[in-house]
């Protein structure tokens, strides 16, 4: 949670209507975020300075695996793209027990249209990448993900900013988790596209994506 001032409640509100356990990493913001997701019902826990979303993430697995009890857990981002129904049908997969962790991937049936500039990004991931195709990928970069204990308790990720998906990626080929996706629907608004990456960035993320794979490929 960065700068979510303007639809933070709503989010933590719609979660805890499913989920009685929230918690919002609030990375370094300056708008009352922090304030108004409390107020919606989450747990809030503080980075002092802007540090990134893959700092974000680790500290809230970090958090969320030394509550007692806790055995199923979920990233969902504070921007208002993901739908609670889906973070439900992520669950419901991952407690069949087939899988350590399942990826929403906005390439199955159902989903909605991404954007031609995102969409091609993405692909060029997987396309590019023979380990993400062994691994039967669709959607590397979502950040709707579901995991069981196993996962949270190795879930060591060391890339602050969004190169932290990609890291993801290779910490599943190297500890051997088990892994699916369930088709998603992102609600692509004016409000969450204009919070979302540049083009030059999500290119740099794929770049990044690629070369972690194929390193890995050779240990």
């Amino acid at each position: 949670m960065y700068e979510e001032a303007t639809i933070i409640h709503e989010v933590v509100a719609e979660l805890r209507r499913t989920f009685p356990n929230v918690v919002c990493i609030d990375d370094g913001s300056t708008d009352g975020s922090a304030a108004l997701a409390r107020r919606a019902g989450a747990v809030v826990v503080h980075h002092p300075v802007n540090l990134g979303q893959g700092a974000a993430l680790q500290t809230g697995i970090e958090f969320a695996r030394e509550r007692p009890g806790a055995r199923w857990f979920l990233t969902f981002d504070a921007d208002g793209q993901h739908q609670v129904e889906d973070a439900v049908s992520l669950l419901d997969e991952l407690a069949r027990g087939d899988h350590d962790m399942v990826i929403g991937t906005r390439f199955g049936s159902g989903s909605v249209s991404v954007p031609l500039l995102k969409r091609a990004v993405l692909r060029t991931v997987v396309r590019c990448s023979p380990s993400l195709r062994q691994l039967r990928l669709s959607d590397t970069h979502n950040g709707l993900r579901a995991f069981n204990r196993t996962v949270a308790e190795t879930m060591e990720i060391t890339s602050d900013g969004m190169g932290h998906a990609s890291e993801i990626i290779s910490l599943i080929r190297r500890r051997g988790w088990r892994v699916g996706e369930v088709p998603v629907t992102i609600r692509y608004t004016a409000y969450s596209m204009a919070k979302g990456q540049s083009l030059l960035n999500a290119v740099n993320i794929a770049f990044d994506a690629v070369v972690r794979t194929k390193s890995g490929s050779l240990r």
